[in-house]
């Protein structure tokens, strides 16, 4: 035998040893969950069936992906199914978006929307951009967006700060806002000097002193930076109305904890609502509060429950006078998401989005104050066909969170909550931060913003508008359980204002 021929033999000895051993432990590691299995009484299937129980648990966590990718059809998925994950994709990397051979969404379903293209649509040239829209006219330094879609609240905490650099980039260079969401105003909110809302939430994180009441000199230094353009006080969101906000302890670092106002390494958990805010007399008194010191458009963001507590809203609005009113209101979709939420209010609580935009709309026309408040929609739109729905029932803005998270990279893991989000949007995990670039996502963010807004101009032009914002509910019709469609118009008779 030769020395070559002598060596080999000893490694495959090697290999055969360690097959063998690996064999036995194998066996070993078996027969032990065999006995842990049958001797615990917490979970009936493992005791029923030892170790082969256990795959259960492994083919519930692969069955939500395998359903993504391999089995479910392109319109199927929950929250967002693959024909919107897929546009909105596209979109961001500048990809063709156009598709061949017919539509896969079924059109005769109820409550779809399609809107009346008119037979002759403006030219190219008779095609126009949408004009600034002023907010908080009433204030001293009142803000004039011209976009119509803009990024909603997302907080440093519930994204990671590579994604939230990568969406103020973004949104500097598409022209939109980035709303701070409840966590406060971090660094990386204003890494591309982008224009910003800043969200107080239930808990005031970043305007609040150690109590947790408002910090009225902190607030006053948010003012002075002229990139904040308005303050939005969230009341609720759709995914958990009546409870406030949750960022688990492993995501509140010494960063965080000293952005929020908050002890490091503890849950962090928002009450349900503002302790100084019980009634809408004392809501209007902090937006007066805020605005006061401020100088600039102070709104408010709500899911709607019952639609009377707009009766009363409005009420106290009117005894006051216009000027008291809050600068817009941000409405929310019980569909909303968020990072972390109880399945009982995400599932059951607060009206969608279609059924309380026209609402809101219908009464804040009816009282005469469509003008003076602004409409910010909110909720699950993230296809032009969303944006322009909203437009034509009467909103005056657009936000959108996830559909920024798409352009990001998100995949929709679905595991925002558990600091292990494979793209690195949601969590605080370094390794998984490393594969998303903020340069190469912001301009992502800026794609998706930008052909979102072209997808809406082409659905305007083709009802025969030149400017988004002369859509109206004439411009889309709804598919009723007979089959049938009809307009919006019809469907939502759009109450006459008062008289002046």
């Amino acid at each position: 035998m030769t020395v070559d021929q002598s060596t080999i033999f000893i490694i495959l000895q090697w290999l055969v040893s360690l097959f063998v051993l690996a064999m036995m432990l194998g066996v070993l590691c078996v027969l032990v969950m065999y006995v842990v299995d049958k001797t615990q009484t917490k979970h009936t299937i493992r005791h029923n069936f030892p170790v082969i129980g256990r795959f259960r648990y492994v083919f519930e966590n692969l069955g939500e992906f395998f359903r993504q990718y391999f089995f479910a059809m392109d319109r199927e998925e929950m929250p967002f199914n693959r024909a919107q994950r897929s546009w909105v994709y596209r979109a961001a990397k500048n990809a063709d978006r156009n598709l061949a051979f017919g539509s896969t969404r079924d059109l005769t379903k109820q409550g779809t929307i399609i809107f009346a293209n008119s037979p002759y649509p403006p030219q190219e040239e008779e095609q126009t951009k949408p004009e600034p829209l002023t907010i908080g006219p009433h204030c001293s330094q009142p803000y004039a967006p011209r976009s119509y879609f803009h990024i909603s609240g997302m907080s440093y905490g519930s994204l990671s700060p590579v994604a939230l650099k990568a969406l103020s980039n973004g949104a500097q260079q598409a022209g939109c806002w980035l709303n701070t969401g409840e966590g406060g105003l971090s660094a990386y909110h204003l890494d591309g000097n982008c224009d910003i809302v800043f969200q107080i939430g239930t808990a005031k994180y970043g305007v609040r002193d150690k109590d947790g009441n408002l910090n009225e000199l902190r607030l006053q230094e948010l003012a002075n930076d002229q990139r904040i353009k308005m303050f939005e006080v969230k009341l609720s969101q759709g995914a958990k109305p009546g409870k406030g906000g949750i960022l688990p302890a492993i995501k509140v670092n010494k960063e965080i904890a000293e952005i929020r106002g908050i002890p490091e390494g503890q849950d962090s958990i928002s009450p349900n609502r503002h302790r100084d805010i019980s009634n809408n007399a004392e809501l209007l008194d902090f937006i007066h509060r805020v605005r006061s010191i401020t100088g600039k458009p102070v709104g408010v963001k709500f899911v709607l429950g019952d639609p009377n507590s707009l009766d009363d809203l409005i009420s106290t609005v009117l005894e006051r006078g216009q000027e008291s009113a809050p600068d817009f209101i941000t409405l929310d979709s019980a569909d909303g998401g968020t990072g972390s939420a109880p399945q009982p209010l995400m599932d059951y609580v607060g009206l969608k989005l279609t059924e309380s935009l026209p609402i809101l709309i219908d009464k804040l026309t009816a009282a005469g104050l469509k003008e003076r408040i602004r409409v910010i929609a909110s909720g699950k739109m993230i296809t032009p066909a969303d944006v322009a729905w909203a437009i034509a029932i009467g909103a005056d803005f657009v936000v959108s969170a996830r559909g920024f998270m798409f352009a990001l990279g998100c995949i929709q893991a679905m595991q925002c909550n558990k600091n292990t989000c494979p793209t690195g949007v949601t969590t605080h995990d370094p390794k998984l931060q490393r594969g998303l670039n903020p340069i190469d996502k912001a301009t992502r963010v800026a794609n998706y913003h930008k052909y979102l807004e072209y997808g809406v101009n082409i659905i305007a032009h083709s009802c025969g508008v030149s400017d988004p914002r002369q859509l109206n509910r004439q411009h889309a019709r709804v598919v009723t359980n007979t089959g049938d469609t009809v307009s919006l118009a019809q469907r939502y008779p759009l109450p006459q204002p008062p008289q002046k």
